[in-house]
């Protein structure tokens, strides 16, 4: 019993749970600044991987905006494909994210991290949270020369916040699909052939640079159960001042979030697998 004039403890069925939301949150901050640590060792690679998107939108997009009816509703092409190549850049940037596993796994790192309290989720929901950090610098180079091709975007601060959302979501679900790979296939060359299978399909089997009204029928079926195709659909409505929307934020953030969710609990089981 508390004595009198001090605050009595909370309930231990309330206190519990907070504590260890507490320290799993800690967790996976953790997780994730110890990844974030490496850009600062190789700025290189966020200035090289910005190439990529300079490359879409100043030649690919320029072609294309002057073919007529690609964009939907009248909207100017470079618009459509500014939030499309955004999506393009986290995914390049996270699909090939697993292969820093193998690195870890092949330097002992991983064994550190597996014989550590941390529950296997808050180490995989680590690595996925730097992972949107990175799809984050992406947008930064995105928005940047977006403007300076006279897209329009939207800088109301709710439909930036809800972007940021989106970037680390799509990032953390792409990324954790490269751990699973990663622990699939557990050697860097397996690794990367997978990965360059899949960044194309995955990409192209998407409404990132065309809307779904061209595409053939089996083609759309293929992109309605593609996530890229919602983070896509959501970008475009939050980036632009004029934003558009195929599905609707209302059903794009819950796919993205169960995608997510999916994959986080797949790799959490399967991690643990990779350091043996």
């Amino acid at each position: 019993m508390a004595k009198s004039g001090e605050p009595a403890a909370p309930p231990a069925s309330t206190a519990e749970p907070a504590a260890w939301l507490g320290n799993y949150v800690t967790q996976v901050v953790a997780v994730a600044s110890a990844e974030v640590q490496k850009l600062r060792h190789d700025p290189w690679e966020l200035m090289t991987r910005a190439i990529q998107p300079v490359l879409w939108l100043m030649l690919f997009g320029e072609v294309m905006a002057r073919v007529r009816g690609v964009s939907p509703g009248g909207l100017p092409y470079l618009d459509f494909l500014a939030a499309g190549i955004l999506a393009q850049s986290v995914l390049f940037v996270a699909i090939f994210y697993g292969i820093s596993a193998i690195w870890e796994r092949d330097l002992g790192v991983l064994q550190r991290y597996l014989v550590s309290p941390a529950p296997r989720s808050a180490l995989v929901l680590g690595k996925a949270l730097s992972a949107g950090v990175r799809g984050l610098s992406q947008a930064f180079v995105v928005y940047i020369l977006a403007a300076l091709l006279g897209v329009g975007i939207s800088l109301s601060l709710l439909h930036i916040l809800g972007v940021v959302l989106i970037i680390i979501m799509g990032s953390a679900l792409f990324s954790t699909l490269s751990l699973i790979i990663a622990c699939l296939v557990k050697t860097r060359e397996r690794f990367m052939g997978i990965g360059q299978v899949l960044t194309m399909p995955i990409f192209f089997a998407s409404n990132a640079i065309y809307p779904l009204s061209l595409m053939p029928g089996w083609l759309r079926a293929i992109s309605r159960v593609n996530p890229l195709t919602y983070e896509v659909d959501a970008l475009r409505a939050l980036m632009l001042a004029h934003g558009v929307s195929e599905y609707g934020l209302s059903l794009d953030f819950p796919v993205l979030a169960s995608a997510m969710a999916v994959l986080t609990a797949i790799g959490a089981r399967m991690y643990r697998r990779m350091g043996f």
